[in-house]
């Protein structure tokens, strides 16, 4: 089942601060994502793969096209969904992991990890220990967890993102460069969420610049070309 889908989807950036000048970055993708399945971005650097994840999350409004996507049996179009419809998928259907860790101050490590579980209506205890389990499997000490994360390393940062993100078990999840941080060891703990989540029936959509750990997750490739203006 196709759980994810973009249709004519186009997207472009108006430098306002140098004479207004629009830079087109994606001209009508079309994609398509099954359940089960994981998706490798592909393409040159600038091509617009940061920004077509940033559109399928919502982050970018699309100028050009739709983006459909399979929510509570439902299919919506992401293009016209409001605010609220939004922070529903997000919490529900859709999980981003991005290369950096955003989060409140001074909130222990293993709440950041529990809290979109919390907000699904699972119980607090189930909800921490299941980030307790996370946590330890990426290898993040057990002296940390209880502990706000902003002076962890860049590569203990990207953990606690990992396990945020894998916590709720989300049916579609964009993973942005999952292992950018991390020890060949972390690494192999990543391939492994991914690949349970993939059997879990989850679809997945990421950019891997870590080609060994590309090849060994990804499914299929789908290459974002760039623009090519006319002479």
């Amino acid at each position: 089942m196709i759980v994810l889908r973009t249709n004519g989807l186009g997207k472009s950036f108006t430098l306002h601060l140098q004479g207004s000048v629009t830079i087109p970055v994606l001209e009508n993708v079309e994609l398509s994502v099954r359940a089960g399945e994981c998706i490798a971005l592909t393409g040159p650097s600038g091509a617009g793969k940061s920004t077509l994840m940033r559109c399928l999350y919502g982050n970018y409004g699309a100028e050009a096209g739709s983006i459909h996507l399979r929510h509570r049996d439902a299919e919506i179009e992401m293009t016209a969904a409001d605010p609220r419809m939004m922070r529903e998928i997000r919490r529900d259907t859709l999980g981003y992991v991005s290369q950096f860790l955003r989060v409140i101050p001074r909130v222990a490590t293993r709440d950041i990890v529990a809290e979109p579980l919390i907000a699904r209506g699972t119980p607090r205890d189930a909800a921490l220990a299941r980030a307790t389990e996370l946590l330890r499997r990426l290898n993040l000490p057990d002296a940390l967890h209880d502990l706000p994360p902003a002076t962890f390393s860049g590569g203990e940062q990207q953990r606690v993102n990992l396990a945020r993100g894998f916590a709720a078990g989300h049916p579609i999840m964009l993973l942005d460069e999952p292992t950018a941080s991390l020890d060949a060891a972390n690494a192999e703990v990543v391939i492994q969420l991914i690949q349970e989540a993939k059997a879990a029936g989850s679809a997945l959509v990421g950019i891997f610049h870590d080609l060994p750990v590309r090849d060994r997750v990804a499914d299929r490739l789908f290459t974002v070309e760039p623009i090519r203006k006319a002479a």
